[in-house]
């Protein structure tokens, strides 16, 4: 386990921001803060290029927990090599999914370290709701009856933005920018501001594949806005704006 923590803190995936004036867990006093000290675990979910990603990346600084994507998650497990790495890379290597229990386990292993005892900010699962009931669960466990605050954060954005975002972005292959044709427009045209390469297209960033990941999302995961609304946990977001205005929305919506 301990292998797995340095990788995914080398790789960013795993991150705290402490206040250098006392790094006794005195967390920075922003648009968002803590309450009452209690451990802090955010769940956020919404349609492909909802925006998600940029804003639990931020939301991750602002409350100085680690922002745990599930796909680098993953990714670094696999290259730890270790039990669970070698059992999803078998699954992953034969073009098969790989099974909820051993992305439970997975999980479980992560937010069980010492990086997330104050909590974490998840992206990526729950996708359904098994996974849900699981994380519940996994949760439940880590806590031993001790009071945590859970939250499910919703990010609603119309259809036709959502294709807008996806069949505009393009992407630096050398530093990972992202870019979009009509929202993020680069200086040069189809240039990387940074390292001044062509910028490329996903393969998957096209109309016919983006509306078959919207139904999958409509079937597995947005089930979950009734199961966090029946919890008490639920808030959902307008994420239609900018990333400020979107940002502004998070922040609102994050319980003090």
């Amino acid at each position: 386990m301990a292998k797995i923590t340095k990788i995914l803190t080398d790789r960013g995936i795993l991150t705290m921001k402490i206040n250098p004036i006392n790094s006794t867990n005195q967390y920075r006093q922003n648009d968002v803060s803590f309450n009452g000290g209690l451990p802090r675990k955010i769940v956020c979910f919404g349609p492909p290029a909802s925006g998600k990603g940029t804003q639990t990346s931020r939301l991750s600084n602002e409350l100085g927990l680690p922002h745990i994507d599930m796909g680098s998650l993953l990714r670094a497990v696999i290259s730890s090599g270790s039990e669970e790495g070698q059992l999803a890379k078998s699954f992953i290597e034969k073009g098969q999914l790989v099974p909820t229990k051993l992305i439970a386990r997975i999980i479980e292993n992560t937010l069980a370290s010492a990086k997330c005892k104050d909590g974490y900010i998840l992206d990526g699962f729950p996708r359904n709701l098994e996974q849900a009931s699981l994380l519940d669960k996994i949760n439940q466990r880590i806590e031993a009856g001790k009071k945590a605050i859970f939250q499910a954060i919703n990010f609603e954005v119309s259809p036709k933005l959502l294709l807008e975002r996806i069949v505009n972005r393009r992407s630096c292959p050398e530093c990972g920018e992202i870019y979009n044709l009509k929202f993020k427009v680069p200086k040069s045209e189809n240039e990387c501001d940074i390292c001044h390469v062509h910028l490329k297209q996903r393969a998957d960033d096209t109309a016919e594949i983006a509306q078959a990941r919207f139904r999958t999302y409509d079937e597995q995961t947005a089930p979950l806005i009734d199961y966090y609304r029946q919890q008490g946990t639920l808030s959902s977001i307008d994420a239609n704006g900018s990333i400020e205005e979107v940002w502004h929305n998070l922040t609102k919506a994050i319980k003090r």
